[in-house]
Order: C-alpha cells, then structure tokens, then sequence
C-alpha cells in the first residue's frame, strides 16, 4: 500500500495515511529536532510549519503562501522510504 493522502477541514494541512503505526502521538513544529529521521526530514521541507503525528498517520501543516505541489510529492517519497509496506 502506498500512502494516501486526504485533505483536512484546515486547508493548510494534509492527512498522510501509512498503513502501518508511525508512532506518537507527537507534534513537531519547524526548528525541532525530533529523534525520528523521517520527521526530521518532512520538516526541513519549505513550508512545512509542524506534523502531528499518531497511529497510522501524520498530519502536515504548511504555511499559507506555500503550494501543496512544493510539499506533497516530497512528503510522500519521505514517508514511503519511512514506512515501506
């Protein structure tokens, strides 16, 4: 299964469906340093402001002037790479 993404009712987030557990619950803002690489990695991506993340998925949220194209495709080669199925 490959990740599924899903809009949010907050047009600045995104629902990231592993199929697997990712963790958490936890919330990372930009400048954290999380022990897990892959949100590390998801939040040195431009735009990204925090993830949540929690069973099995994570949340991204963005900032308003970011495009979800900029982030999106990203997002899910980090977390295919994070949570083979």
């Amino acid at each position: 299964m490959s990740i599924v993404v899903a809009p949010t009712p907050n047009p600045n987030a995104l629902k990231f469906s592993c199929g697997v557990p990712v963790g958490g619950p936890a919330t990372y803002v930009a400048g954290a340093e999380p022990e897990e690489e892959f949100a590390r990695k998801l939040l040195d991506l431009p735009g990204v402001t925090s993830i949540f993340m929690t069973a099995d998925f994570v949340t991204l949220s963005k900032a308003t002037e970011t495009d979800w194209s900029a982030i999106q495709t990203d997002a899910i080669a980090i977390l295919d790479e994070a949570f083979p199925v």
